[in-house]
């Protein structure tokens, strides 16, 4: 449910609406592909997680496998990737509370979230589990429940008068492929940062009750159970509503609903979008906090952010990564329509390096069970193969990100981040 609920929130409810506007109803095809390479990265850290189920995850896998400068990256890369995810679904936050209350600034539903967010992630982690998990269920059971309405519209013209809306929204509009095969590729950048949050699975491993049998189920579940839920919601979408009306702002959940005319569920839809963007927040500060917390472990963050409170948690490590998220309150203030934009292509070049590590550590982690002569108890499947496909498909989304305009500069970025936690890292280990 922590991975589902990780995975399943802006980029679906909030971002589909422009990747709708990429690909078309051939959007689908992008998502079939994208959780194919998705599966293939999770089972490479499955292989790990099952091995060493430690708090900080592929952090200190690569630490440990691959050497002190690789896991001082990967695991700063991965704190910073997820306070930008958490800037991420902060920045629509107040877009949702504004389809009620179109009055209250987008900065305030924001900066209220944080606070209480924060303040549930420092009580101790099975309030963070327990919130986690009912958010995540809100999530399931809507999207369900979406799917199973949507088809009686579409078979039996439920809330359309009666008459049938059929499928034929599919290929009416300009055909399956109405931008070409172009538009699916240009889609797989979006499509790659909705799928952002699977790996948490990995961080939760250090506090699972028997990670051993708890991470490969999950796993095993999580790629299928996210590939349902995003095509099969989007394919009903696209079958009620055609492509080309599918507005590029707001949720397309919530339009479309209220197109046709159903305003109890879209207000009912609103109240899910936006449980679904305090959820992915809540998600990615738990993640961040264990990852500071690891860092600090080693050596490689100040010894503040290892201190526990009471109840086992990472107090510090959660405190600090809400600090930064701040920034968030600040750009809904400045500029509120450009701040999801810029956000989440920040957010997915640093996703990338994230799951470029894992595949990267693994081929490792494999190396050194060799030598040892040992056999992982959950292997990755078609090793070395998928190995080296999943690292090819992801140098490939970072060229699709460097031919867009509006996204080119998030590649720019990437090699002066990494330059930085280079320095990072020989200052901190030129001190005395």
């Amino acid at each position: 449910m922590i991975a589902l609920g990780g995975a399943i929130g802006t980029g679906l409810f909030y971002g589909s609406a422009s990747m709708v506007q990429m690909a078309g109803p051939a959007i689908t095809l992008a998502y079939l592909l994208g959780g194919s390479v998705i599966f293939f990265i999770m089972r490479a850290l499955g292989e790990m997680a099952v091995e060493h189920p430690v708090s900080g995850s592929f952090s200190q896998y690569a630490y440990q496998y691959w050497g002190e400068l690789p896991g001082f990256i990967a695991g700063w890369n991965y704190w910073f990737n997820y306070v930008i995810v958490q800037m991420v679904e902060l920045s629509v936050v107040g877009i949702y509370i504004n389809y009620w209350y179109p009055g209250i600034p987008t900065w305030v539903s924001a900066l209220v979230c944080l606070i209480v967010v924060t303040f549930i992630n420092t009580i101790n982690v099975k309030a963070f589990g327990e919130t986690e998990f009912w958010f995540a269920i809100i999530k399931v059971l809507a999207i369900i429940g979406m799917i199973v309405f949507g088809l009686a519209m579409i078979l039996f013209g439920v809330g359309n008068g009666g008459q049938p809306v059929g499928i034929s929204n599919l290929w009416v509009h300009g055909g399956f492929f109405p931008n070409g095969l172009q538009g699916v590729v240009l889609s797989l950048v979006l499509v790659m940062f909705s799928f952002g949050g699977v790996e948490l699975v990995g961080i939760t491993a250090g506090e699972a009750e028997n990670p051993h049998k708890t991470i490969p189920a999950a796993i095993n579940q999580i790629v299928w159970r996210i590939l349902l839920f995003y095509i099969g919601a989007l394919t009903v979408i696209l079958m009620i509503f055609p492509w080309n009306q599918i507005g590029a702002t707001g949720s397309p959940f919530v339009q479309i609903f209220s197109y046709v005319g159903i305003p109890a569920a879209a207000h009912l839809l609103n109240f899910v979008v936006l449980t679904a963007a305090v959820s992915a927040y809540n998600s990615a500060l738990y993640s961040n906090g264990r990852m500071l917390y690891g860092l600090a472990k080693q050596g490689n963050a100040p010894r503040m952010l290892a201190k526990l409170n009471s109840a086992g948690t990472p107090v510090n490590a959660v405190l600090v990564s809400t600090g930064f998220t701040l920034i968030t309150v600040l750009l809904s203030y400045l500029n509120p329509e450009k701040v999801f934009l810029y956000l989440m292509a920040v957010a997915t070049i640093s996703i990338i390096i994230n799951w470029a590590t894992i595949v990267l550590v693994q081929l490792k982690f494999r190396q050194a069970q060799e030598q040892a002569a040992k056999t992982p108890a959950f292997k990755m499947p078609l090793y070395p193969l998928a190995s080296y496909v999943s690292l090819a498909f992801l140098t490939g989304v970072v060229g699709i990100m460097a031919y867009m305009p509006d996204l080119r500069f998030s590649v720019y970025i990437a090699p002066v981040w990494l330059l930085c936690l280079y320095i990072g890292y020989k200052v901190k280990n030129s001190a005395p």
